[in-house]
């Protein structure tokens, strides 16, 4: 990938799922949502459908590497016919980047068809994969979700009903996970009891859905009833949903990386709306960091939004100091460091009418690495520019995520080892503030939220 792209956090998935109860074909209604959450997973895609009123083991899958349209003609989605489907979106973070370990997991076993997706990361996986390989599992990929939906299956052998098995499954997991699991009659939908990961209910003329994201909702028509709650589990039939026991309670800690960078600015997730957070994020850095400066702007694209919230609060113009070029793929590969350094001028580019001779305050949503700040402030510098003022709307990197996102070891987060003076000096900013850790009640308000990548102090 491009080093602008090299050098940001990646969600590790996204997820989707509709039971349509008229009859009707749902893998087009999957494709609209799953390119709604296009931003959420790059790497691979996959839709798998069944007729609720079919033979069992009529399920019927398609999954590739790649993006949504490239890997979904019309002639594939033609082929997926069936009125209860679910779909994914992959980055991966754990397991190789690769097909065998694209979603949906589907298997036969001797009940029937079950098939899976998920978003997150387990903490216990290595207990459960051994269980599972002492009852005889023999695993064809190196994913939590395929150790999930084998675990299902060994439950199901057990009990009378697949959402008792999806429960006692579900008891055992340790970490950040949305799942929505299809059998050939019903949608089932967890969420962590943590609310590590987001999920949220929709219905669209009668028909209920279940996504990562309300962008997802939006693109396919349905109105948001609700976020799913932490640790709830229910079952969506063609009349109706019905609400499983929930999973004991623990203490609620929402990502709050969410709110910062991976959902899209046109949805919300428990109750908090993403531009708003986004925009509050911007202001509360004005407040603690307030500069002498021209203008604001913003990383494209995911800085932006906290650039306006800056210059709101600041009183100092913004304006777009970058052209983006939306046309350069994941596919443009450089193989070496150097290569990358300067593969960031073909995605990004500065418009020097604009920089040169101003002071410029620079707001991004993360600095991992460094790379890619420093490589934009070098651009901006040789364009003209005579400060450049760096803001971030996160505080430092020091730890890494268990729970489904990139962040990397520590060795590889520049502010593990290195104080924020020395990271000023290494990325050439004329100033640097981070935001404050306390200032995220500022963002999402009381809702309780995990910070640990920030902090060390993890929920589970």
């Amino acid at each position: 990938m491009v080093e602008y792209e090299w050098d940001k956090l990646k969600e590790e998935c996204g997820v989707f799922g509709i039971l349509d109860h008229t009859g009707a074909n749902v893998a087009n209604s999957i494709y609209y949502g799953l390119c709604a959450l296009q931003h959420r997973g790059q790497e691979s895609a996959g839709i798998a459908v069944c007729n609720t009123g079919g033979p069992l083991g009529n399920l019927t899958c398609h999954k590739d590497m790649g993006l949504v349209n490239d890997i979904f003609t019309p002639e594939i989605l033609s082929e997926l016919s069936g009125n209860i489907g679910i779909g994914h979106v992959r980055y991966s973070t754990t397991g190789e980047s690769n097909v065998k370990n694209a979603q949906p997991i589907a298997i036969n076993y001797f009940k029937g068809t079950l098939a899976l997706v998920h978003n997150g990361n387990l903490t216990n996986i290595d207990e459960l994969k051994g269980t599972l390989q002492e009852n005889g599992a023999i695993f064809h990929s190196t994913t939590d979700s395929e150790i999930i939906t084998y675990q299902i299956a060994l439950e199901r052998t057990k009990t009378p009903n697949i959402e008792t098995a999806v429960y006692n499954t579900a008891e055992k997991l340790k970490g950040g996970f949305a799942l929505i699991i299809m059998s050939p009659q019903k949608l089932i939908g967890v969420r962590d009891p943590w609310g590590l990961k987001p999920l949220c209910l929709g219905i669209r003329d009668g028909s209920y859905c279940l996504a990562s994201e309300t962008c997802a909702l939006n693109a396919i028509g349905a109105e948001f009833i609700r976020d799913i709650e932490p640790g709830e589990i229910i079952t969506i039939s063609e009349d109706q949903i019905t609400h499983i026991e929930k999973l004991p309670s623990v203490k609620h800690a929402h990502c709050i990386f969410e709110y910062i960078y991976f959902a899209r600015l046109d949805s919300s997730i428990d109750g908090i709306n993403i531009y708003d957070s986004r925009i509050r994020a911007g202001k509360a850095l004005a407040e603690a960091y307030p500069i002498d400066a021209d203008l604001v702007s913003g990383v494209p694209d995911s800085g932006l939004t906290a650039a306006m919230g800056y210059a709101k609060q600041s009183g100092i113009p913004y304006e777009p100091v970058f052209y983006k070029n939306s046309y350069v793929g994941r596919t443009f590969i450089k193989p070496t460091q150097k290569e990358r350094e300067s593969a960031v001028h073909i995605k990004l580019n500065v418009i020097p009418g604009i920089v040169k001779g101003k002071k410029i305050v620079l707001v991004d949503d993360s600095i991992v690495r460094g790379t890619t700040i420093a490589n934009l402030i070098t651009m901006l510098k040789k364009a003209g520019a005579k400060e450049v003022h760096v803001r971030i709307s996160s505080p430092p990197f020091l730890h890494p995520c268990f729970y489904g996102t990139d962040v990397p070891s520590n060795h590889q987060l520049i502010a593990s080892s290195n104080t924020t003076e020395e990271i000023r000096k290494h990325i050439g900013a004329d100033s640097l503030g981070y935001l404050k850790i306390e200032d995220f009640k500022k963002m999402v308000g009381d809702l309780p939220i995990c910070k640990a990548c920030f902090d060390g102090k993890y929920p589970v």
